[in-house]
C-alpha cells in the first residue's frame, strides 16, 4: 500500500522533468552575489550541495537595476551575470539536479540609492511601505516613496521579465519562475490595498491580474508554458500588502495561469496558524480553479508536508530554512534523521559561515563519535 512518506520521496512528473521527489527548494534570499550582482563559485557550491532537491528554485533574481531592492542580491540583466548562474546551472546539472531561476522586480519595496540616477522606485501606485526599512549601502533607511508606473511605461517592465526569461535560457536553467508574491511588483498589481490605479490595470480584479498575465504571456514566448510557474502569497502580509477580497482576485489569478496551462502555482500560506481571514481559506479555492501543479509553501515539516501530498492538497511541497541548513534535506527526511538547525544571524551575511558549511548527516554523525 502506498503511504504519505512513499508519495513524498516518489519520482514525479513536471512538463518534461523527472524529478527524483517532490521536495523542493523554496526561493530564499541569501544576499552572497559578488561585484555586480554577479553569481559567483561560491553560490554555485551552495546550489550544487542542495541537487538532490526534486527541484531547486534560485533566490529572488532581479530582471532589472530598477527592480533591485536589497544588497548583493544576484541578477539577470547583464552578460556577466548570465555567465555567473552559467556556472551556478552547470553545477546543478553535474550533480543531477533541476534548477528553475525565480525572476523579479521589487518594485517599491525599493530605496532610490538603488535606482538608477536616484530616481524613485516604481509601482502600481504611489503608496509607500510604511513597516521596516530599506537596508541600503547608507545603512538602514526608510522605503522611499515609489511614483505610480506611467500606462506606456508598464510594457517595458513586462519586457525585463521577458529578457529575464531570455537570459535564464541562456545561462542554462530548466526554466522560471514568476515572483508574483510578498509584495512585490507584481503583487503591488494584484493586490488592492496597493494598486488605485484608474486605468486597464486596476479596479476590477481582470485590470489587476492584467500585469501578470502580460508577463506570463511574454514569458512563455521564451520557455514552453510547462517550464514556467508562478508564486503568490494571496493572504501574505509582508511589506505592507493586503487585499480586500483575496479569493476573488486569487481564484481569477489560478483560472488564468491554468488555462495558460503552467508548469505550476507556488503558493506561500501563512506561517503562523493563522491561515483564514475574513474571507476564508483561499488555499482549496487555487486547488479547485488551478488544474496543473500545485506547490504549497509554508512553514511545512515532514508529516505536514505527507499529510498534504496524501489528501490531494498539494503536488509539491517546498521548504525554506530547512534546506538552507540541510544541504541533504532529503535524505535526512527519508531517514527521519535530526536536522541541523538554521544559524539566522547568517541568513543575510557574506561568506560561506552558514552559506556552504552546513554538514551533511555523515559528516555531522562523524563529528559527533566520541574521540577514541
Amino acid at each position: 500500500m502506498t503511504t504519505a512518506a512513499d508519495l513524498l520521496f516518489s519520482p514525479f512528473k513536471l512538463g518534461p522533468l523527472s524529478l527524483p521527489n517532490r521536495l523542493v527548494m523554496a526561493p530564499m534570499t541569501r544576499c552572497r552575489a559578488g561585484e555586480g550582482n554577479v553569481p559567483t563559485e561560491l553560490n554555485a557550491v551552495y546550489y550544487e550541495q542542495r541537487a538532490s532537491a526534486g527541484l531547486i528554485i534560485t533566490e529572488a533574481t532581479q530582471v532589472s537595476q530598477q527592480g533591485v531592492g536589497y544588497l548583493r542580491t544576484p541578477g539577470i540583466h547583464t552578460d556577466a551575470q548570465v555567465e555567473g548562474w552559467r556556472r551556478v546551472t552547470d553545477a546543478v546539472h553535474r550533480a543531477g539536479g533541476h534548477i528553475f531561476a525565480q525572476l523579479w522586480h521589487v518594485g517599491r519595496a525599493s530605496h532610490v540609492s538603488f535606482q538608477p540616477g536616484r530616481q524613485a522606485p516604481v509601482s502600481s501606485s504611489a503608496l509607500p511601505i510604511r513597516t521596516g526599512h530599506a537596508h541600503t549601502p547608507e545603512g538602514a533607511q526608510p522605503y522611499s516613496t515609489p511614483r505610480a508606473l506611467e500606462t506606456r511605461e508598464i510594457p517595458g517592465v513586462v519586457a525585463q521579465f521577458e529578457d529575464g526569461a531570455r537570459r535564464a535560457r541562456a545561462a542554462g536553467f530548466d526554466g522560471i519562475e514568476l515572483h508574483a508574491a510578498n509584495g512585490y511588483i507584481i503583487d503591488q498589481f494584484l493586490r488592492d490595498g496597493v494598486n488605485q490605479r484608474t486605468d486597464q490595470y486596476g479596479g476590477s480584479v481582470e485590470n489587476r491580474a492584467r500585469f501578470l498575465l502580460e508577463i506570463v504571456d511574454a514569458v512563455t514566448g521564451v520557455f514552453d508554458p510547462d517550464r514556467v510557474g508562478a508564486r503568490v502569497s494571496p493572504l501574505g502580509g509582508y511589506n505592507d500588502m493586503s487585499d480586500s477580497n483575496p479569493k476573488a482576485i486569487f481564484g481569477h489569478v489560478a483560472a488564468e495561469l491554468s488555462a495558460r496551462k503552467l508548469a505550476y502555482l507556488h503558493v506561500v500560506e501563512p506561517v503562523d496558524g493563522q491561515a483564514e481571514d475574513a474571507a476564508g481559506r483561499v488555499m482549496p479555492l487555487l486547488r479547485e480553479r488551478f488544474r496543473g501543479v500545485l506547490m504549497a509553501n509554508g512553514g511545512y515539516t515532514l508529516e505536514t508536508a505527507e499529510a498534504a501530498l496524501r489528501t490531494g492538497a498539494a503536488d509539491l511541497v517546498s521548504f525554506g530554512a530547512p534546506f538552507l541548513a540541510n544541504p541533504d534535506l532529503p535524505e535526512r527526511l527519508s531517514r527521519r534523521a535530526p536536522l541541523n538547525p538554521p544559524d539566522v544571524s547568517t541568513f543575510y551575511s557574506e561568506g560561506p559561515r552558514g552559506y556552504t558549511d552546513y554538514p551533511r548527516l555523515a559528516e555531522a554523525q562523524a563529528a559527533a563519535q566520541p574521540s577514541a
